[in-house]
This record gives structure tokens, C-alpha cells and sequence, in this order.
């Protein structure tokens, strides 16, 4: 049998797409991150191994103290001030749907209609700066959680995570996982070829093992959701099929996370999408620093939004504590402040365990329609995310609303803001998204608002004019 190499067009080097290349293929492959300044490493490449890229085996995780030489998102010329509703198209609502062909088959078993079905060769490459800065912002997601994933193993010791419930094939999974991200960075960078983001420093706020895995259950949510909100509207839908079959391994990790955690594993029918500002407001703020010339991306950071009383998963009771979370936007939890019999870790009472299983059925639920939630945020002009060099902004107007969005909802509730105008609470809604499935569940996205628009999943971005701050992760369920 003859191999023959796959060329792709349009990318510096070529994509691989098959198992073993000729030698002189596998040579025009682009491997980025070699300017790290610490160690890095990569795997050797041979005749049938393509190379992945170089990536950080240890650097610091402190905050960055030094001055931005530039500030402010990536940025041209605007032709508006907004993107506004249109009216659906006739033509969108012709198709008859009756289960019939309505045109000839271009060939036997094929039917008509289809995107890069007509036997066009596939170029796997950024098609509009949409494209490019979207999957940028992947790039940055898959390799911050390369290096999360490291870090909570290196950081905790085996005895640490033996007291969470995790033992050393658990550990492993995590290192696993480290390695995934390896892969999808690879992918993503061949995509962009030459001036795709590099690896970047990190700093986190987790103290303890299950601060790490909470940390982690949230930000593979927002990775993964993240993605769901552009991932349709990519230009390229041949970047948009690899990309696809890169997030479904992310949707295995949160689940993962959440069994780790001590969570029902999958208490939705429906994984949310977000907009990519949405990603970027609450990833942004944990990259210290970037590599000289990094790669700048075009979205918005939004002022930052904390839930003051947010159900803390490590309690028995979660809706009982209060400022019980590392800082605004993940809202991740804090353990230190739970103890004694308030603790779920290792609880032997029916229905008041969080110890790590493939799932638990908890008593008390972390949340309930009802609920009055509280809030707090930010005023805009915060200098966030690499180098301090991104300036938080906001064009919405007066706080109204708290917008609630999961699975296919974006619904609102209305905010009460208290004498101190950055202090207000919610009621948490009651609905479903369709009947026997609480559309408020899991791990979801809050936002305060100033107006209550009706959104659906695949408009949402038009929500951003609105923020006022946010989102912030809401432990629902």
C-alpha cells in the first residue's frame, strides 16, 4: 500500500491529517512556543509523529507587576456602533420539511444541499479575522488549562489529593488531560500558522485540592461553552469540524471535574453556549504575562461580576455560606471556610456527600427557584488579563436586569440595586427548558444588564451592548 501525503493549502507548513507522512512532510510542520524563555518541551518527531507544539514544563505563577507598553483589545476601524436584530428572512422559512427530496441527488445517497460537499478539497485555515480571532482565543483556552492541569499536580501532594477522595489513576487522568491539551494547541496552531498566541504565565488563587478541582470544573465549563457560542458561525467549517472534535474531549473533562468534585456528573439536557467576550472576561483575568509580540485578541473585557452568596459545593448545605469565593467572574469556591460537619468531603450521611464518584444524588440542592441571590460589581477602566494590558469596558446603561443564561435560555429577573450602587440581589427564576428539565442548572452564566432583549443560542453576542458587568459562573447544580 502507497501513502500518500494530505496537503493543505493556506497554512504555513501543511495540516496533518492521517497517520503517517513522508519525512520531508512532517519537516514543513510549524511548531510554535520556542521562544519560551523557561524549559520547555516537545515530542520528537519522526516519520509518522507529527510534532506538537513546545510548551512550559515549570514557570512561575504570580501576577503581573510590571507597566503594559500597550493597552486595549486588537482594534480597526468600526463602520458602526452595534449590531443590531434583523427581521428573518423569507427565504430562511421556504424549506417544506415533509420528509421528502425536494431536488435531484448530486450522486447516489447524497442529498442536495450540504456546506463543502461538492468534493471541493478541504483548506483547514482561518477564513476571516472572525475566524482568526476565535480560534485565537481557543489557542489561549486549551493552553491555560495545559497548564492548570500541570500545575494543581505539581503543586498538591499525593496525600493532599488522597484526603480529597482522588487516588494515583485519578492523578493520572489529570496528567492525561494535560497531555489532551498538548493536542488541541497543536491543532489550533497549525490552523494559524506562524503568528498564533503562544503559552503564556499564569497565576491561580486555589489553595487546596479542592479549590484546584473546583477551579478547574468551572474553567472547562467556560472553555467549552466558549467555543459552543461561535462554533456555527465560523467561516471556515472545515476549522469548524476539527474544532468540534477537539470541545467534545473538552465536555469529557468538565464532566470530569464534576465527578472529581462531587457533583451530579451531567444535570442538563443541553450544554450553554457564551459569546466570546463572555470567554475572554473570565479567562483574561489568571494570564500574567505573554511572550514578547504575543498575538493580541479583538474581544471585549467586561467589568468583573462576584456572586456573594454563590452555593459552595464543598458545603453539605451550599446555599448557606457567604463570600465564600476566590475572587469575581469564575467564582470559584473557597474551602478554607467550611469545616466540621458543614464539610460534604467524606460525609457518611445519606444524600450529604461530595466525595469524588461517578455520581451523587445530594439531599440539599446547591440551588432552588426563589433563592435571592446577591451580587457586586465593577466599574469599567480595570486594566486585566496579560501584562495588565486590557482595560475592562462597558457601553450598557443603567443595571435593570440579571440575565440567566443555560442550556437554550436566556431569560431575565429583575435586580434590586441597593444604596450602594454596585450592590444588588435577584431572585433566581423558576422555568424549564422543556417540561421535567429546570433550565437553571449545572454549571451556568449570569450577567447583569440593562436591558432584557430576547436572545436565542445562536444570536447571543447580541447581548454584549447590554453588560454591565459579567458574566459570572453560577454553581446551579
Amino acid at each position: 500500500m502507497i501513502l500518500k501525503p494530505c496537503l493543505v493549502l493556506g497554512l504555513v507548513g501543511f495540516f496533518p491529517l492521517a497517520q503517517a507522512y513522508p519525512k520531508w512532510f512532517v519537516a514543513r510542520q510549524t511548531t510554535a512556543g520556542s521562544s519560551q524563555a523557561t524549559a520547555t518541551t516537545s515530542a520528537s518527531a519522526s516519520a509518522s509523529e507529527p510534532p506538537v507544539v513546545s510548551y512550559a514544563t515549570s514557570a512561575p505563577h504570580t501576577p503581573f507587576s510590571g507597566t503594559a507598553l500597550v493597552t486595549g483589545a486588537l482594534n480597526a476601524s468600526s463602520v458602526g456602533t452595534n449590531i443590531t436584530s434583523q427581521p428573518v428572512s423569507p427565504a430562511a422559512t421556504t424549506y417544506p420539511s415533509n420528509g421528502q427530496l425536494q431536488n435531484p441527488e448530486p450522486a447516489p445517497y447524497v442529498p442536495a444541499g450540504g456546506v463543502g460537499t461538492n468534493g471541493t478539497t478541504p483548506t483547514y485555515n482561518a477564513k476571516s479575522d472572525f475566524d482568526y480571532e476565535s480560534l485565537a482565543l481557543a489557542l489561549y483556552q486549551e493552553y491555560i488549562e495545559l497548564d492548570l492541569f500541570r500545575d494543581g499536580l505539581a503543586r498538591f501532594s499525593d496525600a493532599e489529593f488522597k484526603a480529597a477522595g482522588l487516588n494515583a489513576e485519578d492523578r493520572y487522568l489529570i496528567q492525561f488531560m494535560a497531555q489532551q491539551e498538548v493536542g488541541h494547541a497543536t491543532m489550533l496552531t497549525n490552523i494559524l500558522g506562524a503568528n498564533a498566541p503562544k503559552q503564556c504565565t499564569y497565576n491561580y488563587p486555589y489553595t487546596t485540592v479542592a479549590e484546584f478541582l473546583d477551579f478547574c470544573q468551572k474553567l472547562t465549563r467556560f472553555g467549552e461553552s466558549g467555543v459552543y457560542g461561535f462554533l456555527a458561525h465560523l467561516d471556515s467549517r472545515e476549522a469548524a469540524t476539527l474544532l468540534t472534535q477537539s470541545i467534545t474531549t473538552e465536555a469529557r473533562q468538565q464532566m470530569i471535574f464534576r465527578q472529581f468534585e462531587g457533583l451530579f456528573p451531567m444535570p442538563v439536557w443541553f450544554e450553554v453556549g457564551i459569546p466570546q467576550s463572555w470567554a475572554w472576561t473570565l479567562l483574561a483575568p489568571f494570564i500574567s504575562s505573554c511572550p514578547e509580540n504575543q498575538t493580541r485578541l479583538a474581544w471585549e473585557n467586561f467589568p468583573a461580576l462576584w456572586i456573594l452568596n454563590q452555593p459552595n459545593p464543598a458545603r453539605v448545605n451550599a446555599s448557606a455560606g457567604f463570600n465564600e469565593t476566590l475572587g469575581p467572574g469564575i467564582n470559584a469556591l473557597n474551602s478554607t471556610k467550611v469545616t466540621g460537619s458543614a464539610a460534604c468531603i467524606n460525609n457518611t450521611t445519606p444524600g450529604s456527600s461530595c466525595s469524588p464518584a461517578i455520581t451523587n444524588n445530594r439531599t440539599i440542592p446547591l440551588s432552588y427557584p426563589g433563592r435571592r441571590v446577591w451580587f457586586q460589581w465593577e466599574s469599567p477602566g480595570k486594566p486585566v488579563g496579560p501584562n495588565n494590558s486590557y482595560v475592562t469596558t462597558s457601553s450598557a446603561g443603567t443595571p435593570k436586569y440579571v440575565a440567566w443564561v443555560t442550556q437554550l435560555n436566556v431569560t431575565y429577573s429583575s435586580l434590586t440595586v441597593s444604596n450602594n450602587s454596585s450592590i444588588g440581589w435577584t431572585t433566581q427564576p423558576s422555568l424549564d427548558t422543556y417540561a421535567g428539565d429546570p433550565a437553571i442548572n449545572g454549571t451556568m452564566f449570569v450577567a447583569i444588564t440593562d436591558d432584557d432583549i430576547y436572545l436565542t443560542p445562536f444570536n447571543i453576542s447580541l447581548i454584549n451592548p447590554h453588560v454591565v458587568a459579567g458574566p459570572a459562573i453560577y454553581q446551579a447544580g
